[in-house]
């Protein structure tokens, strides 16, 4: 009897060949010679075989490395401080990191929450500090020391190590399909957004995060998310599927030591600075309950489509919103709260369970999609979700050519402002704005369609099941499930036991 093996599965089962795989890799390998032969890595060689060097896992981590290096490099017409003529803007080079520097009082060695409001989450202010108060007292001992390029530099070694741990994640959580972290670590939008602010230092923790719930370690993974949130929010919405997920596989115990970890650590972290300077702390939940629509939202398309089809004379509804701001938080977090909502009843109807990263990455892009803020390095906290999602080439890449057009229209937009002079129309930024949304939803629907049909999934077809999983990988679903599938699509009541 012959057995018909899975495209881009070695001899063995393991090992993920994209050549083979995927077909726009495929597709590309015909310019030189074809997919890959068997023979050609070392990676799925016998122990005591031939090996060499390169293997998958250093390539990876090796390009990883390269495009961090070159973000330092169009990053460094910035680096001195000395934005004149707007080189900020118009070399692309603009970061939150250098100029929140001297915003924040760092460079008068002002202490984060103590004598200064920060606008962000507490790790955050606490990594700013870190890193600042020592650059200010350096410079204080040696006037000759640009202390805004020291900082600089030194948040872009630690965020660029955070970087290539997190590819390192993805490889641990991937090693039957090691190129997929290739993705990550070759994404334009890494090499232009890497250090634009502090979110990488986020995505470290929650990357570490998804490999201890992986490993089977929930407390360590909640407390990894929990400091995850407390310097970036997102991440603590990974609650939130490893809860309905758990609900599916009945392993709540495990998610609830999770969210009860991950809240202690944010409580935790948050006390000292809510305590003492509560006023201070304050500042970031302020400013996202007062903030009105931003740059590049959904929102801000449609304040554009107000002035292009409604009465000039009247304020269009996204306009409107804009001034009610209370109404737009509602508006936005209930649109949000329906889109999780959406999530948990895919994660239940499912025809088998989904993994962990399809939910996750479905759960923050919602987040992003109908926010009123979607500042150009919110790219980074969908890359490694979607990577563990849908490590597939051809989609991943169109989104990734929409942001870089975000990218160059954003800044454009930045100079326009800046000098009163627009470079660009503002359709053209509206543009821009909608090719980034569009190919988010389109990511997301192509991993619902996984979702509902797990034969389409890619890293099913070298998992068994959820490789993220931990607690949840291989389990099955719980009794439960069938009885509430069977009411949710009849209105027909179950028999009732028959009685003696």
């Amino acid at each position: 009897m012959s057995t018909q093996s899975t495209p881009g599965i070695d001899d063995a089962g393991t090992t993920d060949h994209p050549s083979r795989s995927d077909g726009f890799v495929r597709g590309l390998s015909g310019v030189i010679g074809g997919p890959l032969g068997d023979h050609a890595t070392a990676l799925d060689r016998p122990a005591g075989g031939e090996r060499r060097f390169w293997t998958a896992v250093r390539i990876v981590l090796a390009l990883a490395c390269l495009t961090l290096a070159l973000h330092w490099v169009q990053k460094s017409p910035c680096q001195d401080g000395a934005w004149q003529n707007n080189v900020q803007y118009t070399r692309f080079c603009y970061t939150d990191v250098l100029a929140l520097y001297y915003a924040e009082g760092l460079n008068e060695g002002k202490v984060p929450y103590r004598d200064h409001p920060v606008e962000y989450p507490v790790l955050t202010g606490y990594f700013m500090g870190a890193l600042g108060l020592p650059v200010h007292a350096l410079g204080d001992g040696d006037p000759s020391i640009n202390q805004g390029q020291w900082f600089y530099n030194l948040n872009a070694l630690v965020l660029g190590a955070l970087a290539v741990a997190t590819v390192a994640v993805i490889l641990a959580l991937r090693r039957r399909r090691p190129w997929d972290a290739a993705l990550f670590a070759l994404a334009p939008a890494l090499l232009l957004t890497a250090t634009v602010n502090w979110d990488l230092l986020a995505i470290g923790l929650a990357a570490f995060g998804l490999l201890a719930w992986a490993r089977r370690r929930p407390a360590v993974a909640g407390v990894l998310l929990g400091l995850a949130g407390a310097a970036k929010l997102w991440p603590l919405f990974l609650l939130g599927p490893i809860l309905i997920l758990a609900l599916r596989a009945e392993r709540v115990r495990a998610a609830l030591i999770a969210i009860g970890t991950a809240i202690a650590a944010v409580v935790l972290v948050n006390l000292p600075a809510a305590q003492a300077y509560p006023e201070n702390w304050d500042r970031f939940f302020e400013l996202n309950t007062t903030r009105p629509i931003d740059w590049g939202t959904l929102w801000y398309i449609g304040r554009y489509l107000d002035g292009k089809v409604g009465d000039p004379a009247r304020l269009g509804p996204f306009e409107w919103l804009n001034v009610n701001i209370g109404t737009l938080n509602t508006i936005s977090y209930a649109l949000f709260g329906l889109a999780c909502f959406g999530v948990a009843v895919l994660a239940l109807r499912a025809p088998r369970r989904p993994r962990l990263a399809q939910l996750a990455f479905l759960v923050v892009a919602a987040f992003l999609i109908f926010s009123k803020v979607w500042s150009q390095q919110f790219v980074l906290w969908l890359l490694p979700l979607v990577v563990l999602a849908r490590p597939k080439w051809g989609a991943f890449l169109a989104w990734q050519i929409a942001e870089v057009c975000y990218f160059v229209a954003f800044y454009g937009e930045l100079l326009g402002a800046a000098t009163s002079r627009p470079v660009f129309p503002e359709g053209v930024f509206v543009l821009a704005s909608t090719l980034r949304l569009t190919t988010v939803v389109v990511l997301c629907v192509l991993v619902i369609r996984e979702i509902l049909d797990p034969e389409r999934d890619a890293v099913r077809a070298n998992y068994a099941d959820d490789p993220d999983g931990g607690v949840l990988d291989g389990a099955p679903d719980a009794p439960w499930l069938d009885r509430w599938r069977r009411r949710a699509t009849t209105s027909e009541p179950e028999p009732e036991p028959a009685t003696t």
